[in-house]
């Protein structure tokens, strides 16, 4: 079973997949702020999609990438993750 994903994680890959800089504890604590106003468009998002898929090895649901808030994305993404999909 494969570890859930964390704001920390998402922070991290927003940061290294999209280049966009987004405190942690501001996605945990405000996760339906739409990802539009991190600056986070599809094209990013679809690039974090690909990123957990190659490091965690499993498919992500395909709506992950069409999620626009960071809750809706990790309720998607843990899921997936712990269906082991």
């Amino acid at each position: 079973m494969s570890k859930e994903l964390t704001y920390g994680e998402l922070a991290a890959l927003m940061k290294s997949n999209a280049g966009i800089t987004v405190d942690a504890g501001l996605l945990d604590g405000h996760p339906e702020t739409p990802f539009a106003e991190y600056g986070l468009d599809s094209l990013g998002l679809l690039g974090i999609v690909g990123a957990l898929e190659n490091d965690r090895g499993i498919p992500i649901a395909g709506d992950a990438d069409s999620c626009k808030t960071p809750g809706a994305f990790m309720d998607v993404v843990n899921t997936s993750l712990k269906a082991g999909v």
